[in-house]
């Protein structure tokens, strides 16, 4: 197997633990940058004995450092969290910790000069958009990494490193209290929702019946306290605006009890489906924070404005955090918070990533000299292989044998993501064996497709595949594969209509007033979509020729950052599916116009349709269903569909899907197989009609 050269450097930053890379040592597309750190790690194995990950969340992270784009910030640092047993790459949260060796990593690659004696990086974090101060040892003008100071949770001591958070109150979710209340009550259950460094959701820990003082290992063996948790906390991500987090690392639980002092409080901080072994930095600083503030479940006796120092409690000792509050009272804030981590460069040389991991050679721009050119020669030796057609495989004696991919032609995060995750969740159970998903976003779905199409056709790589990687993106343009030809339907898996979603902030009316804005302005507005030949895209169009008007499109890798930014008012409109957009709706960050389908929905049952609104022919069901590569074996597809169809009768299933506002609905393969081959001619048609290109 041929391997891709990185240039790495393994670093222990905090109490955390993983690989740190100049951006530029990376693959450009935000897909094979991924897949490389998914490699990197070795996450596709829960020992992670492929890669340099400890079989952990904690040392299944990666740090990404260049110079910054932002004018008063030195460098950017974008925080990668990879999964362990499944092929994924979450950038949504921060990581504290990571950030100690972000000022060090910085300034030894070069990214600026070190002062005397002490220097300070300034880093903006690009997960969160917010600033932090780091200030690193430098006597000589040389990176100094032991010294005298020691953290709990890990061994020896080594240099200071100040971790100064400026501005990343509310850095997520736009809010510190993203529900409007410094306590929340759900399931009878007193919680503070925060957005402090991490989102989180606090609980006092007698309120879930134990102490708050037990180990990590005492609570992840307690009866019952895991799920209760996790049902509170998806709950809390629907208040905080953060829609389904069920697949989401965010927010992050804690359970609060009393400290040893006054000015100390001690927490169990959950990474979310395990108690962590120490405490994560930036969740520290969410407790401190719940902490200086009064009101909050977390809250103090009452600090006065002013610097104050303030101990949080861990499993393996403490972590001191400096917190500076103005005002008092409910008018009081924290201006910003510090605390001290150190970090250590364990290694520096060449990462050898595995060519399996790429659904495609990565073809890098060339930077000068940079060492990236040691990425071609092998990446081109490597692609060849990866992209051969294999040989029809017969069905195996027992199937399956081992562990079942199912790909996801999006982004983590998306409604077809969460679909995904859902299904296998029980599909895995009844099939005997470990179920992954790997998201291979990227080319509005045809790099995904082109993967399955491509492999081994016996049963352990399947697809989440959907209305526009088997029709609309098929009828739009030509492609390097065929959604009929190339692959065997196993089963439908449901339904959902698209919504047309606004801004919460646009003026406009209702769909009649923003037909008339557009007809009297031209490309006043801006759409977003999740690329060209999507359902969003389809629907978009499809509207401006229904009514006559014009609106510049804005297409995104996936449905995730289409409608955050659309959410963030970097675009004004957009027609996801209501899966997708539903838990965005009912926290009140987008506005529902209409249903683009032939009737209403149950979900939102006083949104009217287009065609009630005034607007004819824009009918735009989405469905999801799953496929295996063709000629794939039939007792396979066979074995693969009555699961399929006996996890959609699944009632918490049902509820999870249902809760999205999609349908679900089974089928034979023959009859997936109809479908597809209807609504290919279907959108051939519109295209046609439409005169619609890819561009």
């Amino acid at each position: 197997m041929s391997s891709i050269t990185l240039p790495c450097v393994l670093m222990r930053a905090g109490t955390s633990r993983g690989p740190f890379f100049l951006r530029e040592w990376l693959p450009e597309d935000d897909l094979a940058r991924d897949q490389a750190l998914i490699g990197a790690i070795g996450a596709s194995d829960l020992l992670q004995v492929d890669g340099v990950g400890g079989g952990s969340t904690l040392t299944s992270k990666v740090a990404i450092v260049s110079r910054s784009t932002q004018p008063d910030c030195d460098v950017d640092y974008l925080f990668a969290q990879v999964g362990v047993g499944q092929q994924s790459v979450d950038t949504r949260p921060n990581c504290g910790n990571m950030l100690a060796g972000v000022g060090p990593f910085a300034i030894e690659q070069g990214l600026l000069d070190a002062a005397e004696g002490v220097t300070t990086v300034r880093v903006f974090n690009v997960n969160t958009r917010s600033r932090i101060d780091v200030t690193v040892q430098t006597p000589g003008r040389q990176v100094r990494y032991d010294g005298d100071v020691r953290i709990d949770g890990v061994a020896g001591t080594a240099a200071p490193i100040r971790l100064n958070f400026l501005d990343a109150w509310g850095s997520v979710t736009g809010s510190v209290f993203p529900t409007g209340h410094r306590m929340d009550v759900v399931d009878g259950v007193e919680m503070t929702c925060i957005d402090a460094a991490m989102p989180l959701m606090i609980i006092r820990a007698a309120d879930l019946g134990v102490t708050g003082r037990e180990t990590p290992t005492q609570l992840d063996a307690h009866p019952g306290l895991l799920d209760r948790i996790e049902g509170l906390r998806r709950q809390a991500g629907e208040l905080m605006g953060l829609g389904d987090v069920s697949n989401s690392v965010i927010p992050k639980p804690v359970l609060v009890s009393a400290g040893d002092s006054p000015a100390s409080i001690t927490s169990r901080y959950f990474t979310p489906r395990r108690c962590h072994a120490s405490h994560a930095a930036t969740g520290a600083i969410g407790v401190a924070t719940a902490f200086a503030l009064p009101g909050t479940v977390a809250s103090g006796s009452g600090l006065p404005a002013g610097d104050h120092d303030v101990v949080v409690l861990h499993p393996q000792g403490r972590i001191d955090v400096t917190v500076t509050v103005d005002g008092r009272g409910q008018d009081a804030r924290i201006q910003r918070a510090a605390l001290i981590r150190t970090a250590r460069k364990i290694m520096q040389g060449d990462l050898h990533v595995p060519s399996y991991v790429f659904s495609r050679p990565p073809m890098p721009e060339m930077a000068g000299d940079k060492p990236m050119k040691q990425l071609i020669a092998p990446i081109l030796a490597a692609g060849l292989a990866a992209v051969a057609v294999p040989a029809h495989a017969q069905a195996p004696a027992a199937y399956p044998s081992k562990t079942i991919t199912i790909v996801v032609p999006t982004a983590a995060g998306g409604a077809n993501d969460a679909m995904a995750r859902t299904i296998a969740q029980k599909l895995g159970p009844m099939l005997g064996q470990t179920i992954i998903i790997d998201n291979r976003a990227g080319a509005n779905g045809s790099i995904a497709s082109e993967y399955v199409a491509r492999a081994t056709p016996d049963g352990h790589t399947l697809m989440l595949g959907y209305i526009a990687t088997h029709s609309m993106n098929p009828a739009l343009q030509k492609l390097k594969y065929d959604p009929v030809r190339d692959f065997e339907p196993i089963g439908l898996v449901g339904y959902s209509p698209t919504l047309m979603v606004a801004n919460a902030g646009v003026p406009v009316k209702d769909v009649r007033d923003l037909v008339a804005q557009l007809k009297a302005k031209p490309d006043k507005f801006t759409y977003a979509s999740a690329g060209n030949g999507t359902a969003p895209h389809f629907a978009a169009e499809l509207f401006k020729l229904s009514t006559g008007t014009v609106m510049t499109g804005a297409p995104y890798k996936g449905s995730a950052p289409a409608i955050s930014d659309t959410i963030g008012g970097q675009t004004q409109f957009m027609f996801p599916s209501l899966f997708t957009a539903y838990p965005h709706v009912k926290s009140g960050k987008l506005r529902a116009l209409a249903i683009a389908g032939p009737s209403r929905s149950k979900a939102l049952p006083e949104v009217p349709t287009l065609k009630e609104a005034g607007v004819e022919g824009v009918d735009v069901t989405q469905w999801y269903a799953i496929f295996a590569p063709a000629k794939t074996p039939r007792p396979i597809v066979d074995k693969l569909n009555k699961a399929l169809n006996e996890v959609l009768q699944d009632k918490e299933i049902i509820k999870r899907i249902e809760d999205h506002g999609a349908d679900v609905e089974t089928s034979t393969p023959e009859a997936l197989g109809t479908l597809v081959k209807a609504e290919l001619a279907k959108w051939q048609r519109v295209v046609q009609a439409g005169k619609l290109t890819a561009d």
